[in-house]
């Protein structure tokens, strides 16, 4: 199975598709709420909840986020060297208890740095519900090491080690 490319892999306007997609819980978002120390009534407080807009639960931001990252990481940046940054990240729709999120991301451009060994994709992520609505997108620059580097770091698993019997 593929954990990430290498530089020389990414083609710009390439569109991959996560898999799989991740159904959204009660308890998973309430976790995460706790977890993060984020208390809003709106992610917490189903009563509270039927006072707003949206009339129910909203699953917190930063969960759909954080699960949307997670499943681009063995398409995009599973050899990364380093994640450099979060240029863009817009909540677009919301995402309730229930919901099944799925993602994609597209390379929009890549370039060399100054060592010769290594490279910067430039990828927008989208998450996406079960019936195709937009909920989140994101734009990052991540550090990704050439085929070179990958062989003289010992291969795709530097550091594994072989079973002794």
């Amino acid at each position: 199975m593929q954990f990430g490319r290498t530089y020389e892999e990414f083609e710009v306007g390439a569109v991959y598709k996560h898999w799989p997609g991740k159904t959204v819980t009660e308890y998973d978002d309430h976790l995460f709420c706790l977890l993060t120390m984020n208390h809003h009534p709106l992610h917490l407080d189903a009563n509270y909840a039927t006072t707003t807009v949206q009339g129910k639960n909203v699953v917190v931001g930063n969960y759909v986020y954080s699960l949307l990252l997670g499943m681009s990481v063995p398409d995009v940046s599973g050899k990364a060297i380093a994640n450099l940054e979060i240029e863009s990240l817009r909540h677009v729709a919301p995402t309730f208890h229930g919901d099944t999120l799925y993602g994609e991301t597209t390379v929009l451009d890549k370039r060399m740095t100054s060592k010769p060994d290594r490279g910067i994709v430039y990828v927008e992520t989208k998450g996406y519900k079960q019936d195709g609505t937009v909920v989140c997108t994101f734009r990052r620059k991540v550090m990704v090491p050439t085929e070179e580097y990958v062989k003289e770091r010992g291969g795709e698993q530097p550091g594994r080690p072989e079973p002794l019997a």
